[in-house]
């Protein structure tokens, strides 16, 4: 069992590291390239801070373990709902905007509902996984058509491109582009490597792991971003990346992995884990709206009841790995 922890926190670490250098090099080299700060916020970095999620999924399903590639993705939802905005929410409240309620909101409503019905037949098909992605290319078309436009905030990749691009050569960025991405592949394998045999070892699905221990290990660079939006009195920036963050392993990352190879769905998923996320989602409105007149605001008492929505979910999966029978 030491290895496959060691993996797995050596593997987490360069996964959050590399994709770090990966958005950097990445938005450097389009700033370079002449492309738009806009499309670079939303294209370039959007991409890349939902990148650990991408890689692991795709390898997983890639390696046959769904439940591993299903669990980051929702799992990582969950985790960026709960326990980021929460934690965001508990520090300091986060005022919700009216485009925010209009758009942003309803659309990742709808995400979460078309995800729950493509999983009951109990499998996410190529057909599946096709209508996920064009689902998320029509949306990204939309969001780049009315940010260019000047009418709309993007909802994907909302982090400022100047902080990101930093001032390196155009050397400097090609380099940290093509070494975050490789670091990212291995940072991947160990990762998915460690996830699995720790799985193995305590008889467990890899579902678990994945909803537990590589879904928040991959929600970290949102939280960094959310603690970095504190720090600048920015907080609405926290909901719009978390929301971001969302659509994006939602519909691109499960989209992704069930078209490598199709993926079956646990029934676990559907009862236990996919209404807590759209239960954390639905909650986002019911705060956003408030009640007696006060709207537009999550406010710390909200933040705490999401963090302790998150614990005791969490604490029930990792109830549910102590209390499964020993291998053999």
């Amino acid at each position: 069992m030491l290895m496959p922890i060691i993996a797995i926190l050596f593997g987490l670490a360069l996964l959050v590291w590399s994709a770090d250098r990966f958005i950097d090099g990445a938005a450097a080299t389009a700033r370079y390239a002449g492309m738009p700060p806009l499309l670079i916020g939303m294209v370039i970095i959007g991409f890349g801070t939902s990148a650990p999620e991408l890689f692991i999924s795709a390898l997983s399903s890639y390696q046959g373990n769904p439940g591993l590639a299903l669990g980051n993705g929702y799992g990582s939802n969950i985790a960026n709902i709960g326990l980021i905005l929460g934690l965001t929410a508990l520090l300091s409240p986060i005022t919700v905007n009216a485009s925010v309620l209009r758009k942003e909101l309803p659309i990742l409503a709808g995400i979460t509902l078309l995800s729950g019905l493509l999983l009951l037949n109990g499998q996410i098909s190529r057909l599946d996984a096709g209508i996920m992605l064009i689902v998320f290319a029509l949306i990204m078309g939309w969001s780049i058509r009315e940010g260019l436009k000047g009418r709309a905030e993007p909802i994907i990749g909302t982090t400022e491109v100047e902080a990101v691009a930093g001032q390196m050569t155009l050397k400097q960025a090609i380099f940290w582009l093509l070494l975050g991405l490789i670091l990212l592949m291995l940072s991947s394998r160990i990762l998915v490597w460690g996830a699995v045999d720790i799985a193995t070892s305590l008889g467990v699905s890899d579902l678990i792991i994945g909803l537990t221990i590589v879904a928040i290990g991959t929600s970290l660079p949102e939280l960094a971003s959310a603690f970095a939006s504190i720090r600048k009195g920015e907080h609405d920036l926290a909901l719009g990346n978390v929301i971001g963050s969302n659509l994006f392993n939602t519909l691109a990352v499960v989209g992704l992995a069930g078209m490598i190879h199709p993926l079956q769905v646990d029934p676990a998923l559907l009862w236990r884990d996919w209404p807590v996320m759209a239960a954390l989602t639905f909650a986002l409105f019911v705060m956003g709206y408030g009640f007696r007149g006060r709207i537009g605001r999550i406010n710390r008492v909200e933040g705490a009841a999401l963090i302790l929505v998150f614990i005791s979910y969490t604490g029930y999966l990792l109830y549910s790995i102590s209390a499964a029978p020993s291998p053999g």
